[in-house]
């Protein structure tokens, strides 16, 4: 006779441990080359996602086949030639993310079972093929850090629909987490303000005006529901208070509008000129939106907005560098990764 112990005395099972944990940092992304092939790629496939322009209908595609793509590769290129990294043959962002990864990885090396990665949402080296990586080398779970730290659709979703098309033809998923969105995260505010007073230390001038310029979007889209105006707005406060400056000292501005649509305002170039015209002669900027300098701050930003600057009657222009991989802005990822982590690790 068999005696079965009764089921409360049942002691449940210990929890299993994941065989690897893979990390997987992305960006937004670049053209492979900085020629205007290499270009025409990277936009085809960028304003391609309904997620970037939302109206992916016949007459966006006669204008991106019929003007866009046969116009703006040749310009972005040239402006992408004055920033390329001659000596890796690649974008500054795909440099300064690959550091982070590699950063990130030596940083919690004592978790010998966690594998970390990097990957751009558009471009390479992509999603698809790094997802593929981790799982070969044994990553049973998946945490997608989106480096982006404000959320909008056009950034960190597409990030997640992405994940989500590249899971849907796995037959062996891992389990997903995503880290969220960390624009007002103390770790990260605090970074910004040590990176910035370390940077105007270094100035041979004190400027009049602290500009953080966010990447724009069209206001439609905000109309509708995405939050990222309120993150940046949220941001852009905290800072203000971690900095203990007022709202006529660090403005918020948004750069790289594109198109004819209204884009959220005020417009960073526009805010730029009228302050040079209004008699401001010393300026730096910093870009709060970006986690790591790319296009959009090494040249829009550092080169074109500093020209305006200068051609209205500005004098002292400063462009602030992103994080990227420097000691404040690893301990951002790393303690947002491990606040992730918990309980794989």
């Amino acid at each position: 006779m068999t005696v079965v112990a009764p089921f409360e005395s049942a002691k449940p099972a210990p929890e299993s441990q994941p065989e690897r944990v893979g990390v997987l940092l992305v960006n937004l992304g670049t053209p492979d080359t900085s020629d205007a092939k290499g270009v025409r790629a990277y936009l085809k496939e960028f304003l391609s996602d309904p997620r970037v322009i939302e109206d992916q209908g016949l007459w966006w595609k006669l204008i991106l086949n019929g003007v866009i793509l046969r116009i703006r590769p040749g310009r972005k290129a040239r402006d992408y030639q004055k920033i390329w990294n001659t000596e890796k043959n690649e974008s500054p962002l795909k440099t300064i993310t690959r550091a982070q990864a590699e950063k990130l990885a030596a940083a919690i090396s004592d978790h010998d079972h966690v594998v970390v990665d990097w990957a751009m949402r558009y471009g390479n080296p992509s999603i698809k093929s790094r997802i593929e990586a981790l799982a070969a080398q044994g990553c049973d779970r998946l945490l997608v850090v989106p480096l982006y730290p404000q959320y909008s659709a056009a950034t960190s979703a597409t990030v997640c629909d992405e994940v989500f098309r590249v899971l849907a033809g796995m037959r062996a998923q891992p389990i997903l987490r995503v880290t969220p969105p960390y624009y007002e995260d103390p770790d990260y505010i605090e970074a910004l303000a040590v990176s910035i007073n370390a940077h105007l230390s270094t100035l041979p001038f004190q400027p009049e005006l602290i500009v953080a310029s966010y990447h724009g979007m069209p206001q439609e889209y905000v109309d509708k529901g995405d939050p990222y105006y309120a993150q940046c707005v949220a941001t852009t406060d905290a800072l203000r208070k971690c900095m203990d400056l007022d709202a006529t000292k660090l403005i918020l501005t948004f750069q790289s509008r594109f198109g004819f649509d209204q884009w959220l305002q005020p417009y960073t170039d526009k805010t730029i000129e009228k302050s040079a015209k209004d008699g401001v002669r010393r300026i730096a900027v910093v870009t709060p939106g970006f986690s790591a300098d790319c296009l959009e701050t090494l040249e829009e930003i550092a080169q074109e907005n500093a020209e305006i600057f200068k051609h209205n009657g500005g004098e002292q222009f400063a462009f602030i560098p992103c994080l990227n991989d420097s000691e404040p802005g690893m301990d951002v990822i790393r303690q947002l990764v491990l606040r992730e982590l918990q309980g794989w690790i």
